[in-house]
């Protein structure tokens, strides 16, 4: 029985080498992960046969014997998944069909694990390495052929089709890996069950045939690049741009619309699209009534039409190109534009040309509202919206660049890092809205302590960060006592807070007087390596009891 004991572990090893193989040599992406998936639910049938034949026990024979053939149910749902994604027919996948396709393997991994009266299976001579099969097994059968042969019509669909030249590849081997499975599969069945009374049994004939299976996918997903990333993000892309995007087949099916379109057009991947429904007018429109007959007559030619659409009470912009592929048309791409806008600006356009002189006071004055826009953007842009005080982005900004010049010209500088005291217990107390005006508050005593010259701004949350430009320690510590103290002798009074609130404050302090690298491309890593330490002297002193300052010297 030696040959019979190794050769499904020699085709679970192959299995599990060519695993390794497309783990480790293509991108790994989303789909790819769910090949590996599928890939290491192939290597458990062999692993499976192998283990029932090393083990005299029957219960963990009858255990790898169930988990075999709730991995073929797996099997043939994934097979079936994965032809219909590579045949461009994923939107037959809708929730209620996708459920469906589930429901024999739940019913059979119910009737495996129970196995009721011996219906899936039964042993021979108080073992499972030989058995006897019952109705479940032929169900497990029956649904498996069933998904073979529904893959394989899906297969001749995609074949027969006139866009075949862009997946011909990818599908021919799917074709290929399904029928040599299929017909393994069946070969075992007839010569080890329906003729199990005639010895030898043939061992190996499934996992052999899952492991050609596997090879031809995988000469796939490397020679065809089935899984390529550009049509993996293809997606992505035109989610992102702002006109409507609807692509149909040559039977005006929808298999592709993205995010745009969407609140605009209540329409589904699979539905058939009539391009007549977009103009909801009882009147009829000359133009209208050309476009219709550029884009039903002449497909081949490109048609546009702007035109009012009720669904978004403005106007629209209709687009209407073939797709062509090898000469021979396979779909069309519309995309759809809202002109409302731009109508409402070339009317108000139109308007203000009624007089040179109300333009160009009008052009002044939009200019005057740009240049305000543009400096508050820019504010915006450098400053916290709560506190005023500059945000965390400006200050590693002028830091990256104010690092290495006092590196080149060996300037001392500080930065303290100060952390308001139990303010968690002063949004739990009082609310979150007091918890802001105690940030303000306390932002305003601390630019009254600052020099002119000192950057404060918001580190995050509660934590704020002052540079001190050409500032010793001890300077800094003189500095950083008086910020402490009129902090400590602020009372902050609040709106329905029936008393003041005192606010205590905890700070790191780092100062650098010594420079002894001067590598000027290293900016960001200094100033990473600066935020590090002033922390943790921040922390060290919440952790000595708050209310206090804790300095370090570079």
């Amino acid at each position: 029985m030696g040959l019979v004991v190794w050769i499904d572990l020699i085709l679970f090893i192959i299995l599990f080498a060519l695993f390794i193989y497309v783990f480790a040599s293509v991108t790994i992406t989303n789909l790819h992960k769910v090949y590996l998936v599928f890939h290491f639910a192939m290597m458990l049938w062999p692993f499976c046969q192998f283990s029932i034949k090393i083990t005299d026990n029957p219960k963990l024979q009858l255990f790898y014997v169930k988990l075999s053939f709730m991995d073929t149910a797996l099997l043939a749902t994934g097979w079936l998944l994965f032809t219909i994604l590579l045949t461009g027919k994923s939107y037959v996948l809708r929730r209620k069909v996708s459920l469906l396709l589930f429901v024999p393997p739940i019913f059979i991994a119910i009737g495996v694990i129970i196995n009721p009266n011996g219906m899936f299976v039964l042993p021979i001579e108080g073992g499972y390495f030989q058995r006897t099969y019952g109705p479940i097994f032929w169900f497990i059968i029956t649904t498996v052929i069933t998904y073979a042969i529904i893959s394989l019509y899906i297969i001749y669909l995609a074949l027969s089709s006139s866009n075949t030249t862009r997946i011909k590849k990818q599908v021919s081997h799917v074709l290929i890996g399904v029928s040599v499975l299929s017909a393994f599969v069946l070969l075992d069945i007839f010569l080890n069950v329906v003729l199990s009374l005639s010895p030898p049994v043939i061992p190996g004939m499934t996992s052999l045939g899952i492991l050609l299976s596997a090879i031809f996918f995988i000469i796939a997903i490397h020679r065809d690049k089935i899984f390529d990333i550009v049509t993996i993000a293809h997606q992505d892309i035109i989610d992102t741009i702002e006109q409507g995007i609807l692509v149909l087949d040559d039977n005006e099916t929808v298999v592709e619309i993205n995010q745009s379109l969407l609140p605009h057009i209540n329409l589904q991947i699979g539905d058939h699209f009539d391009i007549a429904d977009i103009y909801l007018s009882e009147q009829s429109d000359i133009h209208f009534d050309v476009f219709l007959h550029t884009y039903r007559e002449q497909p081949l030619e490109r048609a546009n039409i702007e035109l009012f659409y009720p669904g978004i009470n403005g106007y629209i912009k209709i687009h209407a190109a073939p797709i062509i592929v090898n000469g021979v048309m396979v779909g069309r791409i519309i995309t759809i534009q809202d002109m409302t806008e731009l109508r409402r600006l070339i009317d108000a356009t139109n308007l203000q040309s009624e007089s040179l002189q109300e333009r160009n006071l009008e052009l002044i004055g939009i200019q005057n509202e740009l240049f305000q826009t543009n400096r508050k953007l820019k504010q915006m842009a450098v400053t916290d919206s709560l506190t005023g005080c500059y945000n965390r982005h400006y200050l590693t900004q002028q830091l990256e660049h104010e690092v290495m010049n006092n590196m080149k010209y060996q300037t001392p500088f500080t930065i303290l890092l100060i952390d308001i005291d139990f303010f968690k217990s002063i949004n739990d107390d009082y609310g979150h809205l007091v918890g802001d005006a105690v940030i303000c508050n306390t932002v305003e005593v601390i630019k009254k302590t600052l020099r002119q010259s000192d950057i404060l701004a918001r580190y995050g949350g509660e934590e704020f960060i002052v540079y001190l430009p050409n500032t010793s320690q001890a300077q800094a510590k003189l500095l950083a006592e008086r910020v402490k103290s009129a902090i400590e002798d602020n009372k902050v009074v609040i709106d329905n807070v029936t008393h003041a609130l005192s606010i205590t404050i905890s700070i790191g302090l780092l100062s650098l007087n010594n420079f002894t690298i001067k590598n000027t491309n290293s900016s960001k890593i200094h100033l990473n390596d600066m935020f590090e330490s002033v922390d943790k002297a921040l922390y060290q002193a919440k952790k000595a009891g708050r209310n206090r300052i804790v300095s370090i010297v570079r």
